[in-house]
């Protein structure tokens, strides 16, 4: 059973809502996205704090480190579950859009997904 993500009830089973395999593997890398460090209590070095970077000025070197952490961090807390192929970063106007291609090692298929996340006042 693949738990939805963020966690809710289903309105039709009024049980845990269940995800489907793709829905899930979605969802596992969104949690390492954006997920800062030491946000979760037994887990500390979980996550990859790029939600920072929204605040932070836009350079070559700063998408390269990005990229460099959302790989390292994709690679430790899922390489059982995808294969890294590219990941693209982008900060700008308060939006931090971070695009990921890989590939699902249980299915062998290749997905590109893309996930934003702005800032709110």
């Amino acid at each position: 059973m693949n738990i939805g993500w963020p966690y809710r009830i289903d309105t039709t089973t009024h049980r845990t809502a269940e995800a489907d395999d793709e829905r899930h593997v979605r969802d596992l890398i969104e949690q390492v996205l954006f997920t800062s460090p030491t946000e979760r209590v037994m887990r500390p070095s979980f996550g990859t704090g790029v939600l920072q970077l929204v605040f932070a000025p836009n350079s070559a070197e700063l998408a390269a480190t990005t990229q460099f952490v959302v790989e390292g961090a994709l690679q430790q807390w899922l390489a059982d579950v995808i294969e890294t192929q590219e990941v693209l970063v982008d900060a700008a106007d308060a939006k931090l859009t971070v695009t990921v291609r890989y590939i699902i090692r249980l299915t062998g298929e290749t997905r590109v997904d893309t996930f934003v996340r702005a800032v709110t006042s």
